[in-house]
């Protein structure tokens, strides 16, 4: 039950320090481009591959509240495989495998769920 906690309480802070570090990062970079209305081709990653994948409309999405959904996902992703990985006692090399793995599984599944959410919500009109 203890090791149990420590997760928890392991989880709880690295994904409060990522997300806060994420968003911060993300939303100062991002608007910064956004208020100087500067046309460069880079964009945030995450944001191409959900226009790209699902077909959203750039201009109708709420760039605000995204920012602060992909930074959660990150940390989310980020901790979990953490979190993970130090309390999975096993050779380097498993862990190696484990993490990786888990690591492509997680940011597919979590960008996939938010990509629908968004295209079901596109088609309804919000």
């Amino acid at each position: 039950m203890e090791n149990i906690k420590d997760c928890l309480i392991v989880f709880s802070i690295l994904f409060i320090v990522i997300f806060l570090i994420d968003y911060f990062f993300i939303k100062r970079k991002y608007l910064k481009k956004m208020k100087n209305k500067k046309k460069n081709k880079k964009d945030l990653m995450e944001l191409t591959y959900l226009i790209n994948k699902f077909k959203l409309n750039k201009d109708k999405l709420p760039l605000n509240k995204l920012l602060i959904i992909i930074s959660a996902i990150n940390a989310f992703i980020i901790s979990v495989v953490y979190v993970v990985l130090v309390f999975f006692d096993t050779y380097l090399i498993v862990k190696f495998i484990v993490g990786f793995f888990l690591l492509i599984a997680l940011i597919y599944a979590m960008y996939e769920l938010l990509g629908r959410y968004l295209e079901r919500n596109m088609k309804n009109g919000e």
